[in-house]
């Protein structure tokens, strides 16, 4: 039995400044709309809950509890449209895979909008939005694979946690993105206005931002899907190189991924996010929601809150990204898990306390969104290391799918739910601890000197 000999491998090739600027405005565009619109998903999470899930006589909490149950289905849906085009964004390209999740995600949002309410066409308007609501998760799993793989590929030496740190900041400008319109128009408005017409507001105005996104993402350059290069590059000429997750050759000479080692890589993938996924939701979407139903804040103040946070998560980012291009991605993102976990508890008490002043409770808000940042930042980058090139938009879309499903999308239903069982207000803070202590354990595994390394 002979032993299989690898296709020689090409030096990496320059990728040229317009291309590289491309890339990234394109792949992160259509993240700053998936993220707007999940943002405002739970921003109105309220106002949906009694427009779709609350009949008349119907209990609040067990609307809202509803409609985050109908949050949490999208998510689940994730790791299906991660598979689906992430296998096609392998095979066929990236760039037509994410056209084709923009237009997904675009009119399925859009369509939330003009969705009849309960009290036009009962039990048929949960199910409608929910139907709306799996599209978005298909679209959404799909977006992160391919945008990833385009913005880290195309990145210049040196600089691809920087680049892959864009697809994360996007997430933050699509959150505040999000709350500005929430805040504009719950200050604009009156009560009856916002919970009659004004939510449909914020998801009518993807369409326009759809259509940029779609303009952008057809001007990327076409692209050759790594399983029919010769030689092992990548698109962008960037060289498929190390041993990793692959064995043999593939048919065109290129190595050939093991699909028990790729599997292996989407869960310590999942473990490596679970502390950014279940803090990110906690303190930047759900909060609103739980600070209006728990402490008895107004619309308007759960929404400062939301902003103040997001904000502090924002300003991270970049610098973490760009950070862990010198130091490492396993020193910034074990800092921020550790960050996050011990003191998400205190910074909650903090927020509870009625006699804190403002400020305080603001800057400790701001503090939690900047520790989830620290994790966020080099996190695209460290999982587009883990997969080689022919499994790229695959690997890295499920294990971030997976993670976002699990503990991002049932942040909301198990904090809402546990809470109105328990009466424990310390809830959100004991989940965003504990899964931020075991991203720690497997965070430690990531080798020091992964960022140096090329891209498989």
């Amino acid at each position: 039995m002979t032993t299989p000999v690898p296709g020689p491998v090409r030096p990496p090739a320059t990728v040229r400044p317009d291309d590289a600027r491309r890339a990234l405005v394109a792949g992160s565009v259509g993240n700053f709309i998936e993220w707007y619109e999940f943002g405002i998903y739970g921003y109105f999470a309220t106002v949906i809950a009694a427009q779709f899930f609350t009949p008349e006589g119907g209990s609040e909490v067990e609307g809202l509890v509803k409609a985050y149950a109908s949050f949490a289905l999208a998510f689940f849906f994730r790791p299906v449209g991660a598979a689906v085009f992430g296998r096609f964004g392998d095979r066929v390209g990236r760039r037509p895979a994410l056209v084709v999740v923009v237009c997904l995600m675009t009119g399925a949002t859009a369509m939330i909008g003009l969705l009849p309410t309960y009290a036009s066409i009962g039990a048929a308007a949960p199910w409608l939005l929910t139907l709306l609501r799996i599209l978005q998760g298909l679209s959404a799993g799909g977006e992160f694979g391919g945008a990833v793989s385009v913005m880290t590929e195309c990145a210049p030496p040196g600089r691809r946690g920087r680049y892959g740190a864009w697809q994360s900041f996007t997430v933050a400008l699509g959150l505040l993105a999000g709350a500005a319109v929430a805040v504009v128009l719950a200050s604009v408005l009156t009560a009856s206005q916002l919970h009659g017409w004004g939510w449909r507001v914020p998801f009518l105005l993807t369409l326009p931002l759809g259509l940029v996104a779609l303009r952008l993402r057809l001007r990327l350059p076409p692209d050759e899907p790594p399983a029919r290069v010769p030689g092992g590059r990548v698109p962008g000429g960037r060289a498929e190189g190390g041993t990793g997750p692959e064995g043999g050759t593939g048919p065109e000479g290129g190595p050939r991924p093991r699909p028990g080692e790729t599997a292996r890589a989407v869960v310590l993938g999942i473990g490596r996010m679970m502390g950014w996924s279940a803090a990110g939701y906690t303190f930047l979407v759900v909060m609103p929601s739980y600070v209006q139903s728990t402490l008895g804040a107004t619309f308007q103040q759960a929404l400062l809150g939301t902003v103040l946070a997001n904000l502090g998560f924002a300003a991270s980012i970049l610098p973490a990204g760009g950070l862990s291009d010198r130091i490492g991605r396993r020193t910034v993102m074990v800092a921020g898990a550790l960050l996050v976990a011990g003191l998400a508890l205190p910074l909650l008490h903090l927020v509870q306390d009625p006699g804190a002043p403002g400020y305080a409770k603001g800057a400790a808000l701001f503090a939690a969104g900047a520790g989830v940042g620290l994790m966020a930042g080099p996190g695209p980058a460290m999982l587009a290391e883990m997969f080689p090139a022919r499994v790229r938009c695959t690997g890295l879309g499920l294990a971030y799918a997976l993670s976002n499903a699990v503990f991002s999308g049932c942040a909301g239903l198990i904090i809402t739910e546990v809470v109105a069982r328990t009466g424990n207000v310390d809830v959100p803070g004991y989940y965003a601890a504990a899964t931020c202590a075991v991203s720690v354990a497997a965070l430690l595994t990531l080798r020091g000197d992964d960022h140096d390394r090329p891209l498989r």
